[in-house]
């Protein structure tokens, strides 16, 4: 009898004395864990939410570039037409002047 009441308090203690402290440092630990994740990904929000607004302004800033740098479409078109009306001349006088002679060489 006297076995089974020490088998029964040695139970008891270890339960007492090891477990639940044991238990209650792992629930601390996973609290604690769960916490520190919880910050960090509030500090990766907040970093992500600032990267992506500095990249939305630098595209802003692009398009303005764009916008005041590009050739506006009467320009373009001027220039096309002044090369057209040059390659045309320049067609005209190899037409009229232009005489193959002997041999390839003039």
């Amino acid at each position: 009898m006297h076995d089974t009441l020490t088998a029964g308090l040695d139970l008891a203690w270890w339960i007492t004395a090891v477990e639940l402290p044991a238990m209650g440092g792992l629930f601390w630990l996973i609290v604690r864990v769960r916490k520190d994740a919880d910050n960090g990904l509030d500090d990766l929000r907040a970093r992500a939410e600032q990267a992506q607004s500095q990249v939305r302004e630098s595209l802003a800033a692009y398009k303005l570039e764009v916008a005041k740098t590009y050739v506006s479409f009467a320009t373009l078109k001027d220039v096309e037409q002044r090369l057209t009306d040059h390659l045309l001349r320049i067609e005209t006088k190899l037409d009229s002047g232009f005489s193959p002679c002997e041999g390839g060489r003039r």
